[in-house]
């Protein structure tokens, strides 16, 4: 018996990889987070499956379904959103896993930020820009964030951000990021990623959070930060400019024949 964390994606039920469907497909057992993964995706369980959404449930609870299903000796499909590397509260539930002796393997998912970066047509990491992404989160109602890995360090690094589970908190990233990028800096909130009902709303730090609620979101939504974002007068990348060369470009001495 084997409990397989699966990453849904963030939406779009086309986005699960081919092993995540084949997995849900054969799993006696499907427990998944109701609130974020679609129905189309679960619809792939076989039909007389258990099929449980755990959006509801306490960890023991979880942990008992999973439980249960190993006395059984039955496989158990526990699918997340997105990728369950990133925020998916899988940690926790391994550590039992571990204390049971019930073995687990991972199937990871489409994040969120590359679904954004993919509906908006665009790269994130831009030549001489940005190449770094920082994916973060900030202080709500969840757990706190570590002191070192606060808005104002972050923002220094001019890197594009990430910004997980904060769309209600946009007027404190707007005063914390603001003197390190600028009030017109451009920033994206992506609603919903991947659902029918999707949308990207385009912004700076400055009017960003007016735009979020007269569009009336609050939750569910990614926010991405940075210059890379909106800039256009940029080098062409290294790795397929013709001057540059790698071990498999190497210079070439000479131009090479036309072939007839």
């Amino acid at each position: 018996m084997t409990v397989h964390f699966i990453g849904a994606g963030p939406g779009d039920p086309e986005l699960i990889t081919v092993r995540g469907r084949r997995l849900i497909e054969s799993a006696p057992v499907c427990l998944y987070a109701g609130s974020l993964v679609p129905e189309a995706v679960i619809a792939y369980a076989p039909k007389h499956a258990i099929v449980r959404d755990t959006s509801s449930m306490t960890l023991d609870e979880i942990i008992d379904e999973i439980a249960a299903a190993d006395a059984a000796g039955k496989d158990v499909a526990r699918v997340h959103s997105g990728d369950p590397a990133l925020y998916g509260a899988i940690a926790e539930q391994i550590r039992r896993l571990k204390a049971l002796g019930i073995a687990y393997e991972v199937t990871p998912g489409v994040p969120a930020f590359a679904a954004a970066a993919a509906a908006l047509g665009q790269e994130l990491t831009i030549p001489e820009v940005a190449q770094t992404v920082i994916l973060t989160r900030t202080t709500m109602k969840a757990s706190r964030m570590p002191e070192a890995e606060n808005l104002d360090a972050l923002g220094r690094t001019g890197a594009t951000l990430a910004i997980h589970l904060s769309v209600r908190n946009l007027r404190e990233i707007e005063r914390r990021l603001t003197p390190h990028y600028g009030a017109d800096c451009p920033v994206i909130v992506a609603y919903r990623v991947g659902w029918p009902d999707q949308a990207l709303l385009r912004g700076t730090l400055a009017d960003i959070g007016a735009k979020v609620r007269a569009a009336k979101i609050t939750r569910t939504a990614l926010i991405l930060i940075g210059p890379a974002l909106a800039e256009t007068n940029f080098r062409d990348s290294a790795l397929y400019d013709g001057g540059h060369a790698h071990i498999l470009r190497p210079h070439r001495s000479k131009p090479r024949a036309d072939h007839k």
